[in-house]
């Protein structure tokens, strides 16, 4: 009869790869450049808050908010001189997004190109959006 034996202490315990995520959003230049301008009007130590919330005729709206608080579970993403404050609740819906500043003829706004958006409504106000699988649900880390 055989007997299993158990681990040695010395063994280490292995655990599955971690899944490298892309950064929760990316700031263009072009979003720097006004954040900084609209940013140097606040108060010191203002970020922009960014989140999403349910709402319009796609389901969920990106949603933008000056701050100076930061919740313990928000992401902070400072990039070219800006501080973006993601809101906990938006992480997984944001992640991976390009936050960019456009200018036309008759409108100039910040836009979202979220890899995780699956279709908008025609007037451009509302988004539906996916939540990213991290993998953490099925065991995989």
């Amino acid at each position: 009869m055989s007997v299993a034996s158990e681990p040695s202490a010395a063994a280490p315990a292995t655990s599955p790869a971690k899944r490298s995520l892309p950064p929760v959003i990316r700031i263009t230049d072009a979003a720097a450049d006004q954040l900084r301008e609209i940013l140097a009007a606040a108060e010191p130590g203002t970020a922009l808050r960014v989140g999403i919330e349910n709402g319009g005729c796609a389901g969920m709206s990106y949603k933008m908010d000056f701050t100076t608080q930061i919740a313990p579970f928000d992401s902070v993403v400072e990039d070219k001189g800006v501080k973006v404050v993601v809101d906990t609740k938006a992480v997984l819906f944001l992640l991976g997004t390009e936050m960019d500043f456009k200018t036309d003829k008759v409108s100039s706004q910040f836009v979202f190109n979220n890899p995780n958006q699956t279709s908008s409504c025609g007037c451009g106000e509302s988004v539906a959006i996916t939540p990213v699988d991290t993998g953490a649900e099925s065991g995989q880390g």
